[in-house]
């Protein structure tokens, strides 16, 4: 996955300008999987801020085109890549379904929400790659259904090793508009945070899962 640099340090820079990454080593944030950490990353508020949602889904639509061709459906994560993905299929003129996490219990059962039809080719909108695991659980939703999944896009990427071992034993091609490294360089840049709070960023990145804010910064 190579990264259009002008694409990766505009999007770190908004998401920065609007808070919706938020990074603080000297507190850091407890995520739900437990884990401590100094960075805090929460794409929904992009949908926001109308200038800035319109640039990223211009700028996801156009790598979609780029590096995928024109797929016959855009389907988009639950919950946080629902409002992303559906302004990206309507920008690109396509339909649009969206996967939750595990089927419903009531109803008609759906994990996929909206018509996709058997063997249609399918690119999947993300907020937010961690881990990557919810993200490949609707990936396999919908390769269940029949779909031909050609890969997915996402707004920001941790770069964790485990997601790339994730996806790549899933063979999966994936793309993001911007990444950790780019996000870092953009706020040494801006004077966002201190080189002290650069070397705690870093370290964490390291081993996220064992990391502790022990270090004075």
């Amino acid at each position: 996955m190579v990264l259009d640099k002008d694409t990766a340090k505009k999007t770190a820079e908004l998401l920065l300008q609007i808070n919706a990454i938020k990074l603080n080593p000297k507190n850091p944030f407890t995520w739900a999987s437990g884990w401590k950490s100094p960075i805090y990353c929460d794409n929904r508020i992009v949908l926001s801020f109308p200038p800035i949602r319109n640039y990223i889904r211009e700028s996801m639509a156009k790598q979609i085109e780029r590096e995928f061709g024109t797929p016959d459906v855009i389907a988009g994560v639950a919950t946080g890549a629902i409002g992303i993905g559906m302004l990206v299929a309507e920008y690109l003129g396509l339909p649009f379904v969206y996967v939750r996490p595990e089927p419903k219990k009531h109803g008609r059962g759906n994990q996929i929400e909206g018509f996709l039809d058997r063997g249609q080719n399918v690119v999947v909108v993300e907020d937010l790659i961690s881990t990557g695991k919810s993200s490949l659980n609707a990936v396999t939703a919908l390769k269940e259904h029949g779909a031909n999944v050609k890969g997915m896009i996402a707004i920001f990427s941790y770069g964790f090793d485990l997601a790339v071992e994730n996806f790549k034993k899933e063979h999966l091609d994936l793309h993001t508009l911007s990444n950790y490294e780019f996000l870092l360089e953009q706020a040494i840049d801006t004077n966002y945070i201190t080189d002290k709070d650069l070397d705690t960023l870093k370290n964490w990145r390291v081993n996220p899962a064992d990391w502790n804010n022990t270090s004075k910064v």
